[in-house]
């Protein structure tokens, strides 16, 4: 097959992720489809970042209940990524001439579409992770790996010393950012510098250690754990990119609320800047409607949405239904969701098309909590709560 146009750097997004921590939510949808925001999906922050970097080439890496994910993907189009030269292209497992496997790991997905990526000719290759909220300019990151003559580049982010044992640490020299050491969820960490899952590597070199790894029996085929430690004992030149932005991984229910939350903030998380879009694939629907009895406020509410009862500090998606007495306060309400007449829901999130019954009470009033610890309730996408039932505080139902 002969080769496409040649791409300075192109990117390669891991969106095959279950997302078991997020239960219900996940069950039936990959975790880079799960809406966010009122009228996001999660998968659409790492497409937007990469679009407003200049990055038009991207390969979706796609496993864990993919149809979702690949129908509204589509061809690219809310991203500007319908394109003749680039563009999107969504890349499940696939049967070759010899043999036919789901992705193993991390690396293995990307050694899996070393012939896509050839295809381009790329100096440069973006890895992304699909399950993060965040604005990035990655060609920022790209200049900075160029301007070190670097081998790969981690984006990292500092964290509170007693959290970073949670994450993968990187260990600098002495007044550098070159990465002396990578630790993975170390007891007694050296370092506040938390990898943050995205990495720049020069093509020809992570090529190389591919394929290594890919003969490797022992290895588990991931970046974290196998490609990072060899190319740093090896002396390749790795350094980190420090990021000070606003960053969620939304892996939990918690999490996943609280970044909801951060949005009405504003000022935590800002979806309202032009110079920065976040792109969407939206349904036309008819505007919101908030009727006499309805009273809104600090909320944010999207199309098709028509709200009788009271909303406070919420995130209400898109054809929501919201009867006449129900009650809403800090919670998010997925798409199509309705909350019946006299429903209560506080602190919640209720799953796209469920519906919370006359006069049920999902959800308590919470008092402040440690970041990951709020006790969040949650309805099932496509659940149906019967009328005047009780979920408390942490449940999750459906």
């Amino acid at each position: 097959m002969s080769k496409i146009s040649k791409k300075e750097c192109i990117a390669m997004l891991l969106a095959g992720g279950q997302g078991t921590r997020l239960g219900v939510l996940t069950s039936s949808v990959a975790k880079p489809a799960v809406p966010f925001g009122a009228k996001y999906r999660i998968i659409d922050f790492p497409l937007s970042n990469s679009i407003n970097s200049g990055i038009d080439t991207i390969g979706v890496l796609t496993q864990y209940r993919p149809f979702e994910l690949h129908q509204y993907i589509g061809n690219g189009q809310p991203w500007d990524l319908d394109r003749l030269s680039g563009g999107i292209y969504v890349l499940p497992p696939y049967m070759g001439a010899k043999s036919g496997e789901w992705y193993k790991g991390t690396a293995n997905a990307i050694y899996q579409n070393i012939d896509f990526i050839d295809n381009y000719s790329p100096d440069y290759v973006v890895i992304l992770s699909g399950d993060h909220i965040y604005k990035m300019d990655y060609h920022d990151m790209l200049k900075e790996h160029k301007r070190n003559g670097a081998d790969c580049t981690i984006a990292v982010r500092d964290v509170p010393i007693e959290e970073a044992s949670r994450f993968g640490i990187l260990n600098l020299k002495k007044n550098s950012k070159q990465i002396e050491e990578f630790e993975e969820k170390p007891k007694n960490p050296r370092s506040t510098k938390a990898s943050m899952g995205i990495y720049i590597f020069t093509w020809e070199k992570l090529r190389k250690y591919l394929i290594e790894d890919e003969n490797d029996k022992d290895s588990e085929n991931d970046f974290g754990k196998n490609i990072i430690p060899k190319m740093l004992a090896d002396g390749q030149r790795m350094y980190a990119y420090q990021f000070d932005g606003y960053w969620k991984d939304v892996g939990t229910i918690s999490s996943l609320w609280e970044a909801n939350m951060d949005v009405l903030k504003g000022d935590e998380f800002n979806l309202d800047d032009d110079k920065w879009k976040i792109y969407a694939r939206n349904n036309a629907e008819p505007p919101h409607y908030v009727a006499p009895t309805g009273n809104v406020i600090n909320c944010l509410v999207s199309e098709g949405t028509v709200i009788n009862g009271t909303v406070k500090n919420s995130i209400v998606s898109n054809s929501v239904k919201i009867g006449k007495d129900a009650y809403v306060e800090e919670s998010v309400i997925m798409p199509g969701a309705v909350i019946e007449d006299g429903a209560d829901v506080r602190y919640s999130i209720v799953g796209w098309n469920a519906v919370v019954g006359k006069n049920s009470m999902v959800g308590e009033t919470l008092e402040h909590c440690n970041p990951g610890e709020w006790k969040i309730s949650v309805i099932a996408p496509n659940y149906t709560l019967a009328p005047n039932s009780v979920v408390g505080a942490n449940e999750m139902i459906g």
